[in-house]
């Protein structure tokens, strides 16, 4: 019995061993080196904004805007994302997304309180903003999750507008693909299929959201990690948040934005959470380098971490009055 107890604690604390060593993105200051561990500091109170892709910059100030106009974190969460979805030349997030390989643009999408509350919106069809419903979900109904026509009668009666809208740019790139209907997306590209949005208020609480209309051309119904809790978003507000953005299946596997917070809880800095979960879906995937995933962190002290699969990765962090864009560190080094 001593045996067995001694084998779990190791495999316990091997499971949370960080593989040290990967060097931090030297274009952004505020990414702890992964070299060793520290304590964070004191919770930061100065409030931020951490979010995926070139598209951040712009949330970031969406999100900026509801904090200074009293919103919380929530809010900040929300009204951030709501940027992106309302960006119909975006795409890979909202209306506006290319479609999937029957011809419809779908939504997913999923928001977390500082409270430990969710909510979440799968295969959502004609509803501008899926982010704010999950919100209802999670504010007026019992449940966390609702799906397909179910998601969209909710909308509907929580006073959300149908809306038609069919991006002309979208259906062409469709109808374009038709013509070999081959399933190959391209890294960087059609894989960015999200904004993830991690926000921090003045008091220190922590919420984040993410949304998407999925991987170009899926077949009809897949849902990958952005709307599902503890895979595309995360926020445990005692230790702070993560968020993924790149092919969510990968990311699903490895329910990857919950073991990067849990990692944070064990004593990992948010860039060695950020590593070791890219570690994980490397070790889980031989085809890893034909695809991207990347993920973003912050902890209570307002540390943040980034890392990604491959090269290419941006992400916008607003903090102390900057709203900057940065390139992400990877596992695969640029060529």
């Amino acid at each position: 019995m001593s045996d067995r107890r001694k084998f779990l604690k190791t495999a316990a604390l091997g499971g949370a061993a960080l593989t040290l060593g990967l060097s931090a993105s030297a274009e952004n200051p505020e990414v702890t080196s992964s070299k060793k561990k520290k304590k964070p500091g004191p919770v930061f109170k100065g409030g931020l904004v951490l979010s995926t892709w070139d598209a951040g910059i712009s949330a970031n100030q969406a999100a900026w805007k509801a904090m200074e106009g009293g919103g919380k974190a929530l809010d900040m969460a929300e009204k951030g994302v709501n940027d992106t979805e309302a960006d119909f030349r975006n795409l890979s997030v909202g209306l506006g997304g290319l479609p999937d390989r029957e011809g419809h643009t779908t939504l997913d999408a999923c928001i977390m309180d500082s409270n430990g509350m969710a909510g979440s919106v799968m295969f959502l069809e004609h509803i501008k903003h899926p982010a704010s419903v999950a919100r209802r979900v999670m504010e007026k109904t019992p449940h966390v999750q609702l799906v397909g026509e179910g998601a969209y009668r909710f909308a509907i009666g929580e006073g959300f507008p149908h809306d038609e809208y069919v991006s002309d740019e979208a259906q062409k790139a469709w109808k374009n693909w038709l013509k070999e209907s081959k399933y190959q997306p391209i890294i960087n590209i059609e894989n960015h299929d999200t904004i993830g949005l991690l926000a921090m208020d003045t008091q220190g609480d922590i919420a984040g959201a993410c949304t998407t209309s999925g991987l170009a051309y899926k077949i009809r119904g897949r849902v990958g990690d952005s709307p599902i809790i503890g895979a595309g978003l995360y926020v445990d507000n005692e230790i702070g948040a993560a968020t993924s953005t790149g092919l969510g299946e990968a990311v699903v596997r490895t329910c990857g934005s919950f073991l990067v917070v849990e990692l944070m809880r064990q004593g990992a800095s948010p860039q060695q959470a950020c590593e070791e979960a890219v570690l994980r879906i490397q070790k889980r995937h031989s085809n890893f380098k034909d695809f991207q995933v990347g993920f973003l962190a912050v902890n209570k002290a307002g540390e943040i971490g980034a890392y990604a699969v491959q090269p290419g990765f941006t992400y916008a962090l607003y903090k102390n009055g900057e709203n900057k864009l940065f390139k992400s560190a990877s596992l695969i080094q640029p060529k």
